[in-house]
């Protein structure tokens, strides 16, 4: 136990020290004028997940993810909102079917997060579905 801890605190000190020396390197380019600026962190907003969560955002079907709310080409499906998602009648519940099935399936839990956001309800008879397409983009 006692050598994991001197190993975490070496290498603590080591990568202290190779960003101490880094960053000294850095501005001493920048004096120089071999480079302009120093590199500053990159935001990418791109839509392949990053591997840096267990879940990616663009594939979780949780609402609190996201706040921003994307049609799908489906704004008629707003007409549904506060519906519960038991009271759907046969025509109401093909009318997402349609919509399901003719999107992407890396869509599917973006449209999905849509929906809550939109207080949209998903009918019962489609959530397995849902799961299915979803949970085999996952794997």
């Amino acid at each position: 136990m006692i050598y994991l801890i001197i190993a975490l605190i070496v290498l603590g000190i080591i990568a202290f020290a190779a960003g101490f020396f880094r960053e000294k390197k850095l501005k001493r380019q920048l004096d120089r004028g071999e480079i302009t600026e120093l590199p500053s962190i990159k935001q990418v907003e791109d839509m392949e997940c990053c591997g840096q969560h267990e879940t990616c955002e663009k594939e979780s079907l949780l609402a609190a993810v996201s706040k921003q709310i994307e049609y799908f080409n489906d704004e008629e499906l707003d007409r549904f909102r506060g519906v519960e998602s038991s009271d759907y009648l046969p025509d109401e519940i093909e009318e997402f079917r349609d919509v399901l099935y003719t999107m992407k399936e890396d869509e599917v839990a973006g449209w999905v997060r849509s929906l809550q956001l939109r207080a949209v309800a998903l009918p019962d008879e489609l959530k397995d579905e849902v799961f299915m397409i979803v949970g085999e983009r996952r794997t």
